[in-house]
């Protein structure tokens, strides 16, 4: 159990179970348009995740949370957001509720981001900056933690 608390992934099924729970208990018939957007933002958020996952892959870094990276990775989606895997769980997460009807399930958003950041991003910053000094702080003044 542990071990899967120290992935953001299972964070986000957690996440999406719950809005689906609220969903469930008090059911809003969503009109097709805003289920569609929500389908768009779900391939969005996962689109933007491979991007990111591919780009640390072409810079031979680790994807894995806690792990030290081998390079500080600034281009591709990382050129826009310092945590573009992340911003993909939160966006996937947004479209979910919507394509499944289950806006309320939006609500769990804000404490969703609250958990990514203090959970993970805030560690993954230490890590990072421990192994890129002067490098990384200039690009945490460049680029914005989410966008």
């Amino acid at each position: 159990m542990t071990r899967l608390a120290a992935l953001p992934q299972a964070w986000l099924v957690l996440f999406a179970a719950a809005g689906l729970g609220l969903g469930w208990f008090l059911p809003l018939n969503l009109p097709p348009l805003l289920r569609g957007a929500g389908l768009l933002l779900v391939a969005a958020g996962l689109g933007l995740m491979l991007w990111a996952a591919l780009t640390m892959r072409r810079a031979r870094t680790t994807v894995m949370p806690g792990r030290r990276p081998e390079a500080l990775v600034e281009a591709g989606p990382f050129r826009f957001s310092r945590n573009p895997i992340y911003l993909g769980d939160v966006i996937l997460l947004a479209g979910l509720m919507l394509a499944l009807s289950a806006p309320l399930g939006l609500a769990l958003l804000p404490v969703f981001v609250w958990l990514l950041q203090d959970r993970f991003i805030r560690k993954e910053e230490e890590v990072i900056a421990a192994a890129f000094g002067s490098a990384y702080d200039r690009y945490r003044l460049r680029v914005r933690r989410w966008i």
